[in-house]
């Protein structure tokens, strides 16, 4: 399996991504869940809150997804760097059956979290760049998945 290949099945097989973003107060992260295309991330949130705001007016963030190790030669994750836009129209909708299909038991989770959905924002991260880490191949291993320009 290719470098690229092992990323894409770590982006699929994971769930919660803690976004880092920035506002003229300092530095913010928060985690939140997600649902991938290809490298693109989808996740929702309430516009009122920080990192929704932040990506507002500085779409610049970056990313870690990863699991709690307790063992350092086990740690894999992804470290990311890209741009957020929050999605509207046709492309809302289709991040929305994305998010869905990748979450199925929210279909089935009652009308709480159908008004909640309902309330919320819809974002794609598109990353710039992005490294795959794998420290089972050495400490520190990381290898940069080169990414097709959009």
């Amino acid at each position: 399996m290719t470098i690229r290949e092992q990323a894409l099945q770590y982006l699929q097989n994971h769930h919660v991504m803690t976004l880092a973003t920035a506002d003229p107060a300092g530095v913010w992260a928060a985690a939140l869940f997600y649902a991938s295309q290809e490298f693109d991330i989808f996740f929702l949130s309430a516009a009122h809150t920080r990192h929704a705001q932040n990506v507002i007016t500085n779409p610049k963030v970056s990313a870690t997804i990863q699991e709690n190790y307790t063992d350092w030669t086990q740690i894999k994750g992804i470290q990311l760097e890209g741009t957020v836009i929050q999605l509207h129209g046709q492309q809302k909708q289709e991040a929305i059956n994305h998010y869905l299909a990748h979450f199925p038991f929210i279909q089935n989770a009652g009308q709480s979290i159908e008004k909640a959905l309902a309330k919320v924002s819809w974002y794609c991260l598109t990353p710039q760049k992005l490294y795959f880490i794998d420290n089972s191949k050495g400490f520190g291993q990381r290898e940069e998945i080169l990414l097709a320009k959009k």
